[in-house]
C-alpha cells in the first residue's frame, strides 16, 4: 500500500513555496505586475475570441522561464492553455 502512497504524493508546502518565489522573481525581473497579466489576459481573450469559442473559466495564462537558445542564460516566456470550445467559420464574427 505505501506503493501506491508513493505516486499520490502531494508536493511539499517548501516545493510549493519554492515555485511561488521563483514565480514572483520572474514577474518582478520582467517588471510585469498582476494587473499587467491580467490586462493581456483579457486582450487576449477578445482576440482569440473573434476567432473561436473558448472555456474561458479554464483559461491559464502564465509567465515563466525557459533555457535561451542564444545563450547559456534563461529568458522570461509567456505559457497560455486555452482550451477551445468551437472554431468559428470564417464570416461569423
Amino acid at each position: 500500500m505505501e506503493l501506491l502512497n508513493f505516486f499520490n504524493r502531494k508536493p511539499s508546502s517548501g516545493s510549493v513555496a519554492k515555485d511561488r518565489l521563483k514565480l514572483l522573481l520572474i514577474h518582478d525581473r520582467i517588471n510585469c505586475s498582476s494587473e499587467l497579466l491580467e490586462m493581456m489576459k483579457t486582450d487576449i481573450i477578445k482576440v482569440i475570441s473573434n476567432y473561436m469559442d473558448i472555456d474561458e473559466a479554464d483559461l491559464d495564462i502564465q509567465i515563466g522561464q525557459a533555457k535561451s537558445e542564444e545563450s547559456n542564460g534563461t529568458v522570461p516566456v509567456l505559457y497560455a492553455n486555452i482550451p477551445i470550445k468551437n472554431m468559428r467559420k470564417v464570416g461569423n464574427q
